[in-house]
């Protein structure tokens, strides 16, 4: 999750989100989308990142004023990102051009027809040298609908004052974590516990990683299978043996990092945002925070975590689409995805980008002030490696509604009754993959 994974799981179905807009609002909304008037605009609707403006004027320089790319600015929340265009675009708005999405509404948007496959050209320079786990989530029915921008992977975080080695599996954390409780030290493992799509992620990485799986590799039908059932059996272990927080119901991604910050856990599992926010607020201990890869759930296995981040994608009713694909081509080109991986802190998706230790400012020394991959990274051959082992989230047009009901289903992960519970998931699962019985 980092800054911006997961979408929020209020979800409307394709079918249903034309409805939605009053004649008014799509007036008023289509007008706001074309910018001033006078020269070609492209318009890119993303997510709100503190730099990518820059970005976009460093495109708009390159382009040479053969346009100019407008940055709209989408609102904070997942879902209202997602709602927002789903309804312009469901509504027919021409005004949308290029589209910021989150990995987990690729397939939802390519089935409704709603962006255009990368072909030739445009699919070779949105997918060279980009890692195959994020590759993967921008791919649907064997077809590439968008160009990775920026990816996200969990990592295991400790202080080596408290366990000088990070635990390789998640058995060794538990008997770890109980070891720490008795001696009276901190103890607790830390993750997003609460009921919405962070713990979805978390039981996806868990079934990822006993070889199990959700939905058939189609994604048409449901499986949970026994990798499945083992990963809700692990996890109820995890919430009922007394080495969480007592918060867990109600921890999100900062949630966990100020409980770990605090020093009131041994162990966190969360995104590479909390590096920076610790190196900030705790610069003194920063040496001793420190990293791995995700423990295995099954020894000798390496975990696969789920990954998160945001693609690209063109609107099938842009009517300037081969400006549209050059313009998302510059804005996660391998310099762009550097400069925002750098100052926003979203993982690159290109590999060599975190071998690239050119500092923003080329003809100045690396420094804090002029800062490059290693520094902002010093995790980076640990990110590298989890996303080279990594999960993508099921790739199914019904996603939003699959994560409502795992999200209800999986809460609070203490009351977990494996066999039960994966009944209720199949069942829950197939009306949800069919968009039946999800409130919108």
């Amino acid at each position: 999750m980092g800054k911006r994974i997961g979408a929020g799981k209020r979800g409307r179905s394709p079918g249903r989100t034309a409805v939605l807009l009053g004649a008014g609002a799509l007036v008023t909304g289509m007008l706001a989308g074309c910018g001033s008037s006078g020269g070609l605009k492209i318009n890119v609707y993303y997510a709100p990142e503190d730099s990518f403006q820059k970005v976009v004027d460093n495109c708009n320089a390159a382009a040479n004023g053969k346009y100019e790319i407008v940055y709209n600015k989408l609102q904070r929340g997942a879902d209202d990102q997602r709602l927002q265009m789903a309804r312009r675009l469901a509504a027919g708005d021409t005004a949308m051009d290029v589209l910021g999405l989150d990995v987990t509404w690729v397939s939802e948007f390519a089935e409704a027809g709603w962006v255009e496959e990368w072909k030739d050209q445009n699919k070779t320079a949105a997918t060279e040298g980009v890692l195959q786990g994020p590759l993967e989530t921008a791919t649907y029915n064997g077809k590439l609908y968008a160009a990775t921008k920026n990816t996200n992977v969990q990592l295991l975080w400790y202080d080596d004052r408290i366990t000088p080695t990070p635990p390789k599996t998640w058995d060794e954390m538990i008997a770890k974590s109980k070891e720490l409780k008795a001696q009276g030290k901190p103890y607790s493992i830390v993750f997003t516990g609460a009921q919405y799509e962070g713990l979805v992620v978390f039981y996806n990485t868990l079934v990822e990683s006993m070889g199990g799986h959700i939905l058939s590799d189609d994604g048409k039908s449901v499986v949970l299978d026994d990798g499945a059932v083992k990963a809700l059996a692990l996890l109820k272990q995890i919430a009922s043996s007394g080495i969480t927080d007592p918060s867990l119901t109600n921890s999100k991604e900062d949630d966990v990092r100020q409980t770990f910050q605090r020093g009131d856990a041994a162990f966190e599992l969360n995104w590479p945002f909390v590096y920076a926010s610790y190196a900030k607020e705790k610069p003194q201990d920063v040496s001793h925070f420190k990293w791995a890869v995700y423990p295995e759930a099954q020894a000798g296995t390496p975990a696969k975590t789920t990954i998160g981040g945001y693609d690209l994608g063109v609107s099938s009713l842009s009517q300037h689409k081969p400006e549209a694909f050059e313009a998302a081509l510059c804005l996660r080109n391998a310099e762009n995805q550097k400069f925002s991986a750098i100052n926003d802190g979203v993982p690159p998706t290109i590999e060599s980008v975190y071998h690239n230790d050119t500092p923003l400012d080329p003809s100045k020394p690396a420094s804090a002030d002029n800062p490059n991959m290693a520094l902002k990274y010093p995790m980076r051959d640990s990110i590298i490696d989890a996303i080279k082992d990594s999960a993508v989230r099921p790739l199914t047009p019904a996603y939003q509604n699959m994560s409502t009901v795992m999200s209800k289903v999986l809460s609070p992960p203490g009351e977990i009754d494996p066999k039960a519970t994966a009944d209720k998931l199949r069942e829950q699962l197939n009306d949800a993959l069919q968009s039946k019985g999800v409130i919108p």
